[in-house]
């Protein structure tokens, strides 16, 4: 048995009363309910983040790295349950070797109308994890939190056709950026793991179509 070490427990307080950017405020009314499961373990290099990326034939988000989850089903019993349902479906994950130690505030993704629910996970019997769902994931990772701190793997990303910019962390053979670059960049800030960094060197991102490549957002 692994208790969940005070580090995470700090983070879960603090996770409570995370400040919201403007842009990832839920509207009043309306988004498609859903659920990511933000799993810490512990490696080789210390506390360490899993991460899935997207297969590139999807509509939304293709070959995004992202936290596992998806949309919360009538069948899930709640948000934690769907968030564990959708890490097991598409990384192999067995939900019973993990412990829920609390939620990120309620956040919002504009480009899919997603109000996502951000489950705080301590992986106290680690599985093996794979692509279960071929479909959906490419790649499972375990990213340590070292790496995501380096501010050698940190850059400044643009997208939304140049309008909209962020923090993006190059890890794993991954350009980490939009929504999960934010959410870590806010779990480095509250876990006491940020380390000094420039703001600067602006990576712009685009994705393939048939007419060529375009800015993503």
């Amino acid at each position: 048995m692994n208790p969940i070490p005070l580090w995470l427990a700090a983070l879960a307080d603090a996770a409570e009363t995370m400040t919201v950017p403007g842009p990832m405020r839920p509207p009043a009314n309306g988004g498609r309910e859903s659920a990511v499961l933000i799993l810490f373990g512990v490696g080789h290099k210390g506390p360490d983040l899993l991460l899935i990326q997207r297969s590139a034939g999807l509509r939304r988000h293709a070959g995004q790295p992202a936290f596992p989850g998806g949309r919360i089903e009538p069948t899930d019993a709640s948000v934690e349950a769907a968030a564990l349902r959708e890490a097991e479906e598409e990384t192999g994950v067995v939900p019973a070797g993990v412990d829920v130690v609390g939620r990120l505030p309620e956040l919002y993704l504009s480009f899919s109308d997603f109000r996502v629910a951000p489950v705080l996970g301590w992986w106290r019997e680690p599985s093996e994890v794979r692509p279960t769902d071929l479909g959906e994931v490419a790649a499972v990772s375990r990213v340590p939190v070292a790496d995501l701190a380096d501010p050698a793997n940190r850059v400044m990303v643009r997208y939304g056709g140049g309008t909209r910019w962020g923090p993006g962390f190059r890890v794993d053979g991954m350009l980490v950026w939009g929504f999960t670059g934010a959410i870590i960049d806010s779990l480095l800030t509250m876990g006491g793991w940020e380390l000094p960094w420039r703001h600067e060197g602006l990576t712009d991102v685009f994705e393939a179509t048939p007419q060529g490549l375009r800015p993503v957002g």
